[in-house]
């Protein structure tokens, strides 16, 4: 099906959306976990994120830019939200992404 370049973004811009949404619920997942098996985690969506905004010359720091993200400050989720990695998901990061 082929569509206009406004509809494809406004689709592209409903999925991101929801995506981010879907992360900010399931702040059990931590974001290790989603670089070991994504090889992506909120803070790479928040950089892609922050990126876009500089590409198109738009005002958004990185800290505004986690915020949107995490739906809060990046401190205030990871007091909350962020574990202790493991040992193990230490060793699987660094097979993963090394120097990461």
């Amino acid at each position: 099906m082929a569509i206009d370049d406004k509809t494809r973004t406004e689709l592209e811009a409903a999925a991101f959306r929801r995506l981010v949404e879907h992360l900010r619920t399931r702040t059990d997942v931590q974001n290790i976990d989603l670089m070991n098996l994504a090889g992506f985690c909120r803070n790479c969506l928040s950089n892609w994120l922050k990126d876009a905004a500089d590409a198109q010359g738009a005002a958004l720091s990185k800290d505004e830019s986690r915020e949107a993200v995490y739906g809060m400050p990046y401190d205030a989720w990871k007091e909350k939200y962020q574990g202790k990695a493991t040992p193990e998901q230490l060793e699987a990061m660094k097979k993963v992404h090394p120097g990461h």
